[in-house]
């Protein structure tokens, strides 16, 4: 009887086993047809025609802390222009002695951006964080009491400077792209219509006539005697530009919301604006993040732009620094650390907003 119910027993079909080491990886990854294989050999003899003589050039022969006469005579990278001069570099005109200033500020924007990256602890207590911590930034950049000396902001520059102009632009832009697109979607036809304006105005100008504009043309209708930074007003002229892209994101987010959502509030007896808080913003600010994460990633990059009305950015002050004739011919390295720079700035922002929409999408 055992043997018949045994005989029953349908047996186990074991997979069969293709992944065996690498060899195996190999096989059914790579070499899995004629034109994976092609294609594999080819990219196997690029990677050894380019690889080992970039590693020379950037690592083994590079000289890494030298005068410029001496860099000259080196056959691979030439870091040695950024050891010695990563100082007016990451901090401009800024005073020499005074330069611990703008660092204790950039340290203090970090930690306070560390800290917020965990949306738990998004509540008010840390919005006080911010604004003290702004203030402190603001006290030690300025100075000009309690025992620091005063310092004009047309000495402020470099990483700072693009600190500034990049994240308060950001922080600044959003929730004015949020009310530029509620008004856009708003039944008062007089705040709908300025509000189309605005935003197909601003977006019909690249941020490059906006940068002149605030940098020379708005001071001439300034009363006499009047002037405004022209920091402030290329910050300003980034936020007015950057909401507009986010509006248009934000506006589309606004329309992926089901109609369902807006009578449930309604039968609730919620009134527009609470309806809007409560139930439909969440859910299309939750709908865009990976757009609006992407304009971000272009507003960060697009601060570099004010290059072009003589502010000191982190680009303009390498540029300053190659243009020195001791260190002529050496722009490559230059550039590869400022682009790493902006790609660990980029990359940061990505991998939070993916993190983000991940957490939010387990909320469901």
């Amino acid at each position: 009887m055992e043997n018949v119910l045994q005989q029953q027993q349908p047996e186990k079909i074991k997979p069969p086993v293709t992944h065996i080491g690498l060899v195996g990886w190999a096989k059914a990854n790579l070499f899995n047809g004629w034109f994976n294989s092609v294609l594999t050999v080819v990219t196997l003899l690029l990677l050894y025609k380019t690889v080992p003589p970039l590693i020379r050039w950037a690592f083994i022969n590079a000289v890494w802390k030298s005068a410029g006469t001496g860099c000259r005579e080196a056959t691979g990278a030439c870091w040695s222009v950024i050891s010695a001069n990563y100082r007016f570099i990451f901090f401009g005109f800024y005073p020499y002695d005074q330069q611990w200033r703008p660092l204790v500020a950039m340290l203090l924007l970090f930690g306070l951006l560390f800290y917020s990256r965990n949306r738990h602890h998004w509540n008010k207590y840390l919005g006080y964080g911010w604004i003290a911590g702004l203030f402190v930034m603001g006290f030690l950049m300025k100075g000009g009491f309690l025992g620091l000396t005063s310092v004009e902001s047309t000495k402020w520059g470099g990483l700072p400077l693009t600190l500034l102009l990049s994240v308060f632009g950001l922080t600044a832009a959003y929730p004015l792209g949020v009310l530029l697109a509620l008004g856009r979607q708003s039944e008062m036809r007089g705040i709908k219509v300025l509000c189309i304006v605005y935003i197909e105005l601003i977006r019909g100008v690249p941020l490059i006539s906006l940068l002149f504009m605030g940098s020379i043309i708005f001071p001439l209708f300034l009363p006499e005697g009047v002037t405004i930074n022209k920091i402030l007003r290329a910050q300003i002229a980034i936020i007015l530009f950057t909401a507009a892209y986010i509006a248009e994101v934000v506006r589309g987010g606004l329309q992926g919301v089901p109609r369902g959502q807006y009578e449930a509030a309604e039968s609730l007896g919620l009134n527009i604006y609470l309806t809007m808080r409560l139930i439909v913003l969440p859910q299309a600010l939750k709908i865009v993040i990976p757009p609006t994460v992407s304009i971000l990633i272009s507003a960060f990059k697009d601060t570099s732009l004010v290059v072009i009305i003589a502010l000191f950015d982190l680009l303009k002050t390498t540029q300053t620094v190659l243009s020195n004739p001791k260190w002529l011919g050496f722009s490559r390295e230059a550039y590869i650390f400022i682009a790493l720079l902006y790609f660990l700035g980029c990359f940061s922002m990505a991998n939070y907003s993916r993190k983000l929409e991940k957490e939010l999408a387990t909320d469901n």
